[in-house]
């Protein structure tokens, strides 16, 4: 037995010989992300990929390079997965049925809208579903997930971290003007609620944006969000079968296991047994391994290839973003 946990030791000690330094360097980009969001009141995620562009140098070459590349991979799947403890089956059933078909209508809708809109401008189909997810679901960690189990291209981490910039900062404006839209519209507070959580990118802006209105709105908007997030499941789901050929004919098979493990979180968060200590502390495990993801395709971006993709891929995301807040606006005001 000695010998078997010494073998065992010498192995998980080579790899993080390997691995390192690179994922060290990644907590250490989203721990100051976290500080400069704190003070500054921005989002974490986009200061975790500005300031890992200023150390791209660190995956050209050298020890860092294995780690900067597992944390934008393995630490990425890994946050996502632990995304379903945020959620239970009762929230969602206390949003009705109506509701519901309405949220889930508008995500569907908005991917297949950013694929036409793609086609129209010149771009892949790839880059309309990815911007598509991310502004129907969840913003950045969508756009994440989605790229994760995509067929490999030559500019898709160029395209993720396109997304990621762009639908975080259309997020931010979204917590601003949205809940003005709401109240121009005479919604109440429950339509309201229900608006913002179904049409705001980022789950922490939504929570800015509702609970800037009433607690309730607040409360509401974070249950819908949160079933958007839900979402993600039957996305991922049927993108990996429609890629399928495309994943097998380059020699990639898309890991669905994180997917498996979100839908058992969301069982395990539903029965209502998870102390609020762990309960906690995983959700802000699951925060904290996005942000370190989100710090490591930073890194792994070029600042020169970032200005060369032009005005086009701005216009796709502003134009899913308003079709999905005014698909959800009509709906509520038709509910209502």
């Amino acid at each position: 037995m000695p010998i078997v946990f010494r073998n065992r030791f010498n192995v998980l000690w080579q790899s993080w010989q390997e691995r390192g330094p690179g994922i060290l360097i990644c907590v250490t980009v989203a721990a100051a992300a976290q500080l400069l969001s704190q003070h500054y009141g921005a989002p974490q995620m986009l200061f975790a990929l500005l300031l890992g562009m200023a150390f791209h140098f660190l995956h050209e070459e050298g020890p860092c390079v294995t780690g900067i590349q597992y944390s934008a991979t393995t630490l990425l799947r890994f946050g996502v997965a632990l995304l379903g403890m945020r959620i239970t089956f009762e929230q969602v059933l206390g949003l009705g049925l109506d509701s519901v078909a309405l949220i889930a209508g508008g995500v569907v809708l908005t991917i297949l809208l950013g694929i036409g809109i793609s086609k129209l401008m010149g771009k892949k189909s790839f880059f309309g579903i990815l911007t598509g997810g991310a502004v129907a679901i969840c913003g950045a960690s969508a756009a994440l997930a989605i790229a994760a189990i995509m067929p490999p291209s030559r500019n898709s981490e160029q395209d993720t971290i396109f997304t990621v910039i762009a639908v975080t900062t259309f997020s931010t404006v979204a917590m601003v003007a949205y809940p003005l839209i709401s109240s121009l519209a005479g919604l109440d507070g429950r339509s309201s609620g229900i608006f913002l959580g179904g049409t705001i990118h980022d789950v922490a802006q939504v929570i800015g944006a509702g609970y800037t209105v009433s607690e309730e709105v607040g409360d509401i908007a974070t249950v819908t969000k949160l079933f958007r997030v839900s979402m993600l499941v039957p996305v991922i789901l049927v993108l990996s079968l429609v890629f399928r050929s495309e994943n097998r004919s380059a020699g990639r098979a898309p890991n669905l296991l994180f997917v498996l493990f979100f839908c058992i979180l969301i069982g395990i968060n539903s029965s209502g047994l998870v102390p609020e200590a762990i309960h906690t502390f995983v959700v802000d495990l699951s925060r904290w391994c996005l942000v370190t993801a989100i710090a490591a395709l930073g890194i792994k971006t070029a600042l020169k290839a970032m200005m060369t993709i032009g005005y086009q891929p701005v216009i796709v995301i502003l134009i899913e973003s308003v079709f999905i807040a005014g698909w959800m606006l009509v709906g509520m005001l038709l509910l209502n």
